[in-house]
């Protein structure tokens, strides 16, 4: 049975580790922030850009952990001028992710047969399904515009009872992004699920 998995984000991003280490990847995160700004950029308005980031990456944080996350990725470096409006998390889910405990097989059938957009897929040799959907604003929980989430969801091997990982991946669908854009970010996310290796001791 594995004891973890290795992935490559894609340059410009990091990783928040959210079982323990999570205070010192994001001061580490907002050092590096701060080193980055632009030329010209006021001394003065330093710590509040670096306290409103702090309290971001927090936020962001404490919202993975909620939806038990293990690892959150984000990007933390601009890309043509811009901070990309994405990040996906690692999560173990307490239970199967149809509520049931079954084969795994079963599991991922019924998972690709119940979602719009699935297909099957393999990680590192086991078989995995990804999901897409188009998920809506939700003003209450702070998405004030929609978004689109990539979902894969893998077995880990030899476990029993089964247990799981699965990868969201998700980005903002705002009036003024275009549909290419956000279709390229979604395919950044699947190339770097090929990079996807389980870890033994």
């Amino acid at each position: 049975m594995p004891n973890g998995f290795n992935l490559v984000p894609p340059p410009g991003w990091d990783a928040i580790p959210l079982q323990s280490g999570t205070r010192d990847a994001i001061q580490r995160i907002v050092r590096k922030s701060a080193a980055q700004l632009p030329a010209g950029f006021p001394k003065d308005d330093i710590p509040r850009a670096r306290l409103q980031l702090t309290k971001e990456l927090k936020r962001a944080a404490r919202q993975a952990r909620n939806a038990d996350g293990l690892t959150l990725y984000l990007p933390t470096e601009r890309m043509h001028g811009m901070i990309i409006p994405a990040s996906f998390v690692v999560s173990e889910p307490l239970t199967a992710p149809t509520g049931r405990n079954t084969e795994p097989e079963v599991v991922l059938m019924d998972l690709a047969r119940d979602a719009e957009d699935a297909s099957l897929r393999e990680l590192d040799g086991t078989a995995a399904v990804r999901t897409l959907q188009k998920v809506p604003a939700d003003p209450d929980n702070g998405a004030e515009v929609p978004s689109w989430r990539v979902q894969y969801t893998v077995p880990i091997p030899d476990s029993a009872p089964a247990q799981w990982l699965t990868f969201s991946f998700s980005t903002l669908v705002a009036s003024d992004m275009d549909t290419e854009f956000t279709q390229t970010l979604v395919e950044l996310f699947d190339a770097v699920m090929t990079t996807f290796r389980w870890s033994y001791a």
